[in-house]
């Protein structure tokens, strides 16, 4: 999986100067930011998609938000960040980015703001990159704010392949593959809607609503 990932990473394009700067920061200070061949491919999935509309939950730092208003250049990105100094470091990079104005974050825990960012909605894309062990109450609160036509995309999904292989380690690591695991269960199964899931970086799925 290693030569494939390092091919990947040959052929995508040197990272815009700012966007280096938080590559550099988030591995400097061992802040999880997305790998860079599935930044690419949801930037891709921008393009494609031409959202209006997105809703981020999981901020960090700015990074991938940043990296999917910058994909589409009149799509509205809003983010949710509970980690006080994550929020404040994903400001400063949005002021800095060129695209602040599309940028909107809320400080919070995404299972308590779900009324502030309700009056932000109906969106068009919803990405969810936070807390593993909430993926599911993620979506069951935001789905609902959503086009009937919208992405919701969920990266992380094979979790540093400890889904697929769940011997591999013990202790922590193996806990939040198992409710990975148990959340991708869920999400192939659930009813009302189709969901692939994409090997390439951590594991990205993609969901949308059957047609009724």
């Amino acid at each position: 999986m290693k030569k494939e990932t390092d091919y990947l990473r040959m052929l995508l394009p040197d990272s815009k100067e700012n966007i280096g700067d938080m590559e550099q920061f988030a591995e400097l200070n061992r802040i999880p930011i997305m790998e860079k061949e599935s930044m690419h491919f949801i930037k891709q999935l921008m393009r494609i998609k031409k959202p209006a509309r997105v809703l981020e939950i999981g901020t960090a730092i700015g990074y991938s938000a940043i990296q999917m208003a910058d994909a589409h250049p009149s799509s509205h990105i809003v983010s949710i960040e509970r980690d006080r100094e994550r929020y404040e470091e994903a400001v400063r990079n949005a002021e800095r980015s060129g695209c602040g104005d599309r940028l909107h974050f809320y400080h919070g825990d995404a299972l308590e703001v779900r009324d502030l960012v309700a009056k932000e909605g109906p969106f068009d894309v919803l990405f969810i990159d936070a807390a593993k062990g909430q993926y599911q109450k993620f979506f069951e609160i935001y789905a609902p704010m959503l086009h009937p036509d919208a992405l919701i995309l969920s990266d992380n999904v094979l979790f540093k392949n400890l889904v697929a292989d769940p011997d591999e380690h013990d202790g922590r690591m193996n806990k939040i593959a198992a409710k990975i695991r148990a959340f991708n269960e869920w999400l192939t199964g659930l009813e009302g809607y189709e969901t692939s899931i994409v090997p390439i970086g951590d594991g990205v799925a993609i969901t949308v609503a059957k047609d009724q």
